[in-house]
């Protein structure tokens, strides 16, 4: 029963997200079909595809750092290479594969499966704390006027929630009980109650959300330059962009039934920005945005494949 309702809530919601996106498509086909890239805009795409295929290979070197983390001495390059080829599995259903081609890939590299799977569920909490630090920073201009400051206060919160749930305070004893739940029949041994202390952080990993919002600014650059390349942004639209940005990722993320964000990611920054721009253009920038990152992340596969290639 709870299958069929997950599975439910997926259809549902890439049904949602298909029509409105048809809907928007529809109403401004005409001004979408007239829209022109000239060989300056040509360019800034081009700049936009390398800054976002920098922003994954970041992401790479910070997953090496909550390794660490965990106590964890890893190749940086290698696993760089393992994250990039990784990456674009998580367009395939399910949105899980690219998690498991990481965890994979830890364990042949003499990692524990506990702390490779770790290891890859704090890197999307890390991302989404990032997104909403850069959501509060840079969105309050996405809310309407009488409802702002309770957008806001909502915002503040949930950063809150999720601040304190990567500390190990927090953390730790969740990943202990969820250890001896999964591991009941030797819980009682000395070995394994010794294991069962040894997981989890010593201390906040402050780092690698440092290293997250470095990669938030990278992927919301790439996204102020692809709508750069259709139109002239004002210097003081650019927070609402970052803000508007941080949003429809972030929910892209947490969205069931989305891989990659896909559809949830562009309904979400549609919504937000169709209002406060022409709405052909946002509507044409955003898609664009989705080819340049999906051409990031397959460049970066095979770059990756590649050097590990010649290298061995």
């Amino acid at each position: 029963m709870k299958k069929v309702v997950k599975n439910a809530l997926r259809w549902f919601i890439f049904g949602g997200t298909l029509f409105f996106l048809g809907k928007a498509l529809k109403d401004n086909w005409l001004e979408v079909s007239s829209i022109r890239i000239d060989a300056a805009g040509w360019a800034i795409l081009t700049i936009a595809t390398g800054v976002t295929l920098l922003a994954h290979t970041w992401a790479g070197w910070i997953w090496t750092w909550i390794l660490k983390e965990f106590n964890q001495s890893v190749s940086t390059f290698e696993f760089i290479q393992v994250y990039l080829k990784t990456n674009i599995a998580k367009y395939l259903p399910g949105n899980v594969w690219h998690y498991y081609g990481r965890i994979l890939a830890a364990k042949n590299a003499n990692i524990s499966t506990v702390t490779a799977t770790l290891s890859v569920l704090l890197e999307p909490l890390l991302m989404a704390t990032a997104a909403l630090m850069t959501v509060v920073l840079f969105g309050s201009q996405l809310a309407v006027n009488n409802t702002n400051i309770w957008v806001q206060i909502l915002q503040f919160l949930s950063l809150v929630v999720l601040l304190g749930a990567v500390h190990p305070l927090v953390l730790n004893p969740i990943i202990r009980f969820l250890y001896r739940l999964k591991n009941q029949k030797n819980q009682n041994s000395t070995s394994e109650n010794q294991s069962i202390n040894g997981l989890g952080l010593e201390c906040y990993p402050l780092l690698p959300l440092l290293g997250e919002l470095i990669f938030l600014g990278l992927r919301g650059t790439g996204f102020v330059l692809t709508m750069y390349a259709l139109f002239s942004v004002k210097l003081s639209q650019i927070p609402l962009l970052f803000g508007a940005f941080s949003f429809a990722w972030v929910l892209g993320l947490v969205v069931p039934g989305a891989p990659g964000g896909l559809g949830v990611f562009e309904a979400t920054a549609i919504a937000l920005l169709q209002h406060r721009f022409p709405a052909a253009l946002v509507i044409s920038a955003i898609a664009l945005y989705r080819l340049i990152s999906i051409l990031a992340e397959t460049a970066g596969a095979a770059l990756a494949s590649l050097d590990e290639r010649f290298s061995s």
